[in-house]
């Protein structure tokens, strides 16, 4: 199940149609996620940057998910960089991640996913969700970051329901406010 999970999530996405219906609510979006072979021997890494369209040469959101199973089911960890402009690009420029080590990363506690499955009637469904009672908050560049963090994957959609969380009012800030970002596959890696 686990590299059935990484084949799905491993690519190029977009949300053009989403964007193209919404434009109000839905940016358009480029989205890569890239296999890392590098980090640990347990589990499978996936490098994750996305990018507004119109700035494709500015990307954001640099992260590392650690797939793996546990306990009889999937999990997945994130990471953030230390120095996130060491690997900005490398959703384009794969070849950004041949230098990263260890120390480029850490550990984001709380930033964890559950991972139930479905089958589909070709393939699966993937579906993760935080454990309850669990909060993703990290610092990054000196402030405090909130994130409520959940995504799909099916053979040729991902869909991706991440979003900011002001940590005052709990209430979302950005991301997917109305729903989640639907992202089809344009190319596979």
């Amino acid at each position: 199940m686990l590299q059935t999970l990484v084949e799905y999530m491993a690519g190029e996405f977009d949300n053009q149609e989403q964007a193209r219906e919404s434009p109000a609510w839905f940016v358009h979006l480029r989205l890569w996620q890239r296999p890392v072979k590098r980090f640990f021997e347990d589990s499978l890494t996936i490098f994750a940057e996305q990018s507004n369209v119109l700035k494709l040469d500015q990307p954001y959101r640099q992260r590392l998910l650690r797939l793996q199973e546990m306990n009889g089911g999937l999990n997945v960890q994130y990471y953030q960089f230390k120095d996130p402009s060491s690997v900005k690009g490398a959703g384009q420029q794969p070849e950004l991640l041949d230098r990263l080590t260890d120390d480029a990363i850490e550990l984001l506690p709380g930033c964890t996913l559950q991972i139930a499955t479905k089958p589909l009637a070709q393939g699966f469904h993937f579906v993760a969700t935080p454990p309850l009672d669990t909060r993703c908050v990290f610092s990054l560049q000196g402030s405090m970051i909130q994130v409520s963090l959940g995504f799909e994957a099916m053979p040729d959609l991902f869909l991706s329901y991440d979003k900011g969380i002001d940590p005052e009012t709990q209430q979302p800030i950005w991301g997917a406010l109305l729903g989640a970002y639907e992202f089809q596959k344009v190319r596979s890696y």
